[in-house]
């Protein structure tokens, strides 16, 4: 399958950045939605792979190209998978990014104090539509296992990074140069998959 560029269904910059650097080698420009003045779209059901569904094709019906979405979120097995499809908005919807990613971070240590399971994983899942109308759009997945610390380290990543240590590393996602968490990370395991899969598509 021969792409030139594509329209990213998310207004994460961060993602946006990681894509674009992914994307990279194979020469392929990725654009966000917002150049299409795109708005985010409902993500209405309790799974990631229904709600990657839902973002691509309706970034591929208001843009007219080929559109990537990304579902994903952090999965804690002691808080029953939580905040699994709710990790964006953990702890509500208002302020922006940096400040709800504050708040989510800060509820996750609260929900986790005293519990001695701190195992955690990151789930992506990718979904390339040709046209909102693919009947058989592209899917790959990637998870990334480690654990939750018991305070906030680094700088880097978004998100929940700066709790999530990375056990093959020693620090937390955060903490990680850039390259490095691109080539560890959930989202890098799932993008593996799915070039595989760009290159033996018809």
């Amino acid at each position: 399958m021969t792409l030139s560029r594509l329209v990213l269904a998310s207004n994460n910059p961060g993602k946006l950045r990681e894509f674009a650097a992914l994307f990279a080698p194979f020469d392929i420009e990725v654009l966000p939605q917002s150049a299409f003045a795109i708005p985010e779209a409902e993500e209405p059901h309790h799974t990631f792979i229904e709600n990657a569904l839902a973002k691509a094709r309706h970034a591929a019906q208001l843009s007219g190209l080929p559109a990537l979405s990304d579902d994903s979120g952090l999965c804690v097995p002691a808080l029953g998978g939580e905040p699994g499809v709710h990790s964006a908005y953990y702890a509500g919807t208002e302020g922006d990014r940096a400040k709800r990613d504050a708040r989510n971070n800060a509820k996750l240590l609260a929900a986790l104090a005293g519990q001695a399971d701190r195992r955690a994983h990151y789930y992506c899942v990718l979904v390339l539509a040709r046209s909102a109308r693919d009947p058989q759009p592209i899917i790959a997945e990637g998870e990334w296992h480690g654990e939750i610390l018991p305070a906030p380290r680094g700088a880097g990543g978004f998100g929940y990074d700066p709790l999530f240590l990375v056990p093959t590393a020693g620090c937390s996602s955060a903490e990680l140069p850039a390259e490095q968490k691109n080539a560890l990370s959930h989202r890098a395991l799932a993008f593996r998959r799915l070039a595989e899969r760009l290159r033996a598509a018809p």
